[in-house]
């Protein structure tokens, strides 16, 4: 499983994991917050996100193809799950200050993750900057909604 079957399989792993965060989308909860200025409009982040799950799979899959089943494809593992529990915290259980929490360890994961990865395969380290760039745009967004937004 080291070829194209296992990329496939990195695939459908991220996949599921936007399946399972897409049950979590914005509603009406979230059209009533106060929004920072530099908060992109909804459309934005489907796409984003479909880029960035699909270099996740191929920087993994890089990784995997090298080394197999290794510490870096584990910390892969758990920053998806971590990824779809935001949605869940924040869209879901409408904490923002919890989903801050959340994305502040997905950072430090994905930070690690991206060292690890680039440790044994440049390229797949490089296709997780994207990642890391945009989580920090994205924690910065919660940290601001939860500071505009005190009471919720």
């Amino acid at each position: 499983m080291r070829r194209l079957p296992s990329l496939i399989v990195f695939l459908l792993l991220t996949l599921a994991t936007a399946l399972v965060a897409s049950q979590f989308l914005p509603d009406a909860w979230y059209a009533a917050l106060q929004k920072p200025a530099f908060n992109p409009p909804n459309w934005v982040f489907p796409p984003a996100w479909s880029v960035l799950y699909v270099l996740m799979a191929i920087a993994a899959w890089r990784v995997w193809k090298r080394d197999g089943l290794s510490a870096a494809i584990v910390l892969w593992a758990v920053q998806l799950l971590f990824n779809a529990a935001w949605m869940w915290l924040f869209f879901g259980l409408h904490r923002p200050d919890m989903a801050l929490v959340d994305i502040a360890i997905l950072l430090v994961l994905i930070a690690v993750l991206t060292f690890a990865f680039w440790r044994r395969d440049r390229w797949a380290g490089g296709l997780l900057v994207p990642y890391v760039a945009w989580v920090v745009f994205a924690a910065a967004l919660n940290h601001a909604l939860w500071q505009l937004n005190p009471a919720v």
